[in-house]
């Protein structure tokens, strides 16, 4: 007789435990790339305006990460972009630095 109980009890705490994860499942949904999302990729063509907590030298670095060289004159914007010069293929262009770590070249 208290086997049957055993097994009913088993089986609501197995359906309840997972009632319980599924909003928590639903509540972290997977990462998905966007302009929001900075995992290393240049997300957009145009530098984004917002708060860039990018010191000088970190711009500085991520700006020769993307395969520029001769970084200079770098200045952060009112809009918190990063601009200076810097060279790539023996040619000298302007950059900016927003703060997502997008790397851009002026068009």
């Amino acid at each position: 007789m208290k086997r049957p109980s055993f097994i009913v009890c088993i089986s609501l705490f197995a359906a309840a435990t997972a009632f319980a994860a599924a909003p928590a499942s639903a509540q972290n949904p997977p990462v998905q790339s966007g302009p929001n999302n900075s995992a290393g990729q240049n997300n957009s063509d145009a530098p984004v305006a917002g708060r860039n907590s990018f010191t000088e030298g970190q711009a500085k670095s991520k700006i020769e990460d993307a395969g520029y060289s001769n970084v200079t004159s770098l200045k952060k914007d009112d809009n918190g972009v990063w601009r200076g010069k810097a060279s790539k293929g023996g040619a000298s262009t302007n950059v900016s630095l927003d703060f997502q770590g997008n790397v851009n070249a002026a068009k």
